[in-house]
C-alpha cells in the first residue's frame, strides 16, 4: 500500500491505495521566486502590447476585473501589484474600480471580499460585484456571428481603460480558463451565457479540455470579449500549492495564447489506457465549496475511464450542492441521467445552470459516479443523482476486491488540474 494524498477543502485527504493503482499529476512546477518582481516585470514587458503604464493616463477611469471565490486566482497578491503600477502612472485611487466578476454565481460577503482580495483594497478602492440578472446594470453590445445576445455590466464599457485579470487552467468545455472568460460569462447578462452555454454549444465535440481554435463556445467568449475593447490582461498560472508559477499580460489573445501553451505542457498528458476506477477530486478549495462546481473533476476523470467503469469524486463541498441556481432543481426534474437529457432537449429549454447538469448527465451515461463529501449528507449526493461514498478506501478495496476479474484503478490527485488522454 502506499499514501496518496487528494487535493480537498484546505488541509486535504490522506487515502492509502494498493501499490498497483496509477497516480496521475501535473509535471511539477515551483512558484516563482518573488511573485511580485515577476508580476510588475510582466507588466513593465507585456506581450505584443506597450507597457501597462503606457496604456494609462492620469485622470483615465479604470475598471479591474477579477475573479469570484470560486476560483483559485490569488487576487489577493496580484490586485497589489497591478494597483501600484497604475497608481505609479498616475492614475487616482478614486478612479480605479474593482468588478468582482461573478457570472451567474452568488454576490460574496464584505468578509468573503476581504478573504478575497484583503481589507486594505476593501477600504480603499471601490469594488463593485457583477450581477448578470440586473437589466439595468447591462448594457447591449449586439448580438454575436451566432445571433446570440450580447449584453455585459454597465461599468465596463463606461470605464476608460479596462484591465482583465484571472488565472489559467484547463477547462473542461471553454478549452482552457482565463482570457476572455473573464468577460462571457464573467461579465455578461443571463441570456448571454444560457446562449453561449446553450446544449448544442456544450454537445460540440470541440468544446472540451485544451481546444480553443473551433471551439464555438471559446470562440463565441473572444469574439464577446473583443467587443468590450480590452486595453490589458494579466493571467497567472498556479501549481498545486496555488503559488504563481507563470505571468502572461499584455495583448488579450497573444498573452492568453502564451498562458494556454504553458499549461497544455504541464497538466496535458498521455496514458496507455483506460481505467476501471478513476478516483479524482475538485482540484480542493476553492474549487471544491460545492458539487456544482464539482463537475468538472468528474469530467477530467471521464477521458481515462472505461465505459461501464466507476468515478469516485472526493470533494469536500462546505457550500453545499449550493442552495442557489438551478443545480440541483434541474436534477430533481430529471430525475435521472437519462431524464435530465431529456429535458434540456425540449424544444426552446433554457435554464440557469444547464449547462452543468448536461455535462454530468453525459458523464453518468458512461460510468458510474461516487461521491465523498463531509459537507454533503447522503440524501444531498442522492438528490444529485449520484451515489455517496463514506470511504474512499474501503471502495477501491471493493473494487479491487471482485472476484475473477483484473481491476484497473487510476488516481488523479490534483482532478482538472490535470487532463489525461488516451494516447492513440
Amino acid at each position: 500500500m502506499k499514501p496518496v494524498e487528494l487535493a480537498y477543502g484546505t488541509n486535504g485527504l490522506l487515502i492509502r491505495v494498493p501499490d498497483s493503482v496509477k497516480v496521475l499529476e501535473p509535471r511539477s512546477m515551483p512558484g516563482l521566486e518573488d511573485e511580485a518582481a515577476a508580476l510588475r516585470d510582466a507588466l513593465i514587458h507585456p506581450i505584443d502590447s506597450a507597457s501597462l503604464k503606457e496604456r494609462v493616463r492620469p485622470g483615465q477611469s479604470v475598471l479591474v476585473v477579477h475573479s469570484d471565490i470560486t476560483r483559485a486566482t490569488p487576487n489577493d497578491r496580484i490586485l497589489p501589484v497591478l494597483i501600484a503600477e497604475l497608481e505609479a502612472a498616475g492614475v487616482r485611487s478614486d478612479d480605479i474600480t474593482l468588478m468582482n466578476a461573478l457570472g451567474t454565481h452568488r454576490k460574496q460577503t464584505d468578509a468573503e471580499l476581504r478573504t478575497m482580495l484583503g481589507s486594505g483594497i476593501v477600504d480603499r478602492y471601490r469594488c463593485l460585484q457583477h450581477d448578470a440578472f440586473d437589466d439595468d446594470g447591462l448594457v447591449s453590445l449586439g448580438a454575436t456571428s451566432r445571433g446570440n445576445p450580447v449584453r455585459v455590466n454597465r461599468h465596463v464599457m463606461e470605464a476608460d481603460l479596462r484591465i482583465y485579470t484571472g488565472f489559467i487552467e484547463p477547462h473542461f468545455f471553454a478549452g482552457f480558463s482565463g482570457g476572455p472568460k473573464a468577460v462571457l460569462p464573467a461579465l455578461a447578462g443571463t441570456e448571454s451565457v444560457f446562449s453561449n452555454h446553450g446544449r448544442d454549444m456544450i454537445a460540440d465535440a470541440n468544446a472540451t479540455w485544451g481546444v480553443t481554435k473551433g471551439n464555438p463556445i471559446w470562440e463565441e467568449m473572444l469574439a464577446v470579449a473583443l467587443l468590450t475593447e480590452p486595453a490589458f490582461l494579466l493571467n497567472v498560472t498556479l501549481n498545486a500549492k496555488k503559488e504563481i508559477t507563470g505571468v502572461f499580460a499584455g495583448d488579450l489573445l497573444a498573452a492568453h495564447q502564451q498562458g494556454c501553451a504553458f499549461v497544455r505542457d504541464n497538466s496535458m498528458i498521455k496514458v496507455g489506457e483506460l481505467f476501471d476506477v478513476v478516483v479524482t477530486t475538485n482540484s480542493g478549495y476553492p474549487l471544491d465549496q460545492n458539487l456544482y462546481q464539482t463537475v468538472k473533476g468528474m469530467s477530467a476523470a471521464n477521458r481515462v475511464v472505461k465505459e461501464g467503469g466507476t468515478i469516485l469524486l472526493a470533494a469536500e463541498c462546505a457550500d453545499g450542492l449550493p442552495d442557489y441556481g438551478s443545480y440541483a432543481e434541474l436534477l430533481r426534474e430529471g430525475g435521472s441521467p437519462d431524464g435530465v437529457l431529456a429535458l434540456l432537449s425540449q424544444p426552446g429549454f433554457s435554464r440557469h445552470d444547464q449547462w452543468q447538469v448536461q455535462i454530468q448527465a453525459m458523464i453518468q451515461k458512461r460510468a458510474d459516479v461516487h461521491v465523498y463529501s463531509d459537507g454533503l449528507t447522503d440524501d444531498q449526493i442522492e438528490s444529485a443523482l449520484l451515489k455517496p461514498c463514506r470511504s474512499v478506501e474501503d471502495l477501491l478495496m471493493r473494487a479491487a476486491g471482485k472476484q475473477g476479474t483484473e481491476v484497473s484503478i487510476c488516481v488523479i490527485p490534483e482532478g482538472p488540474q490535470v487532463v489525461a488522454t488516451l494516447a492513440s
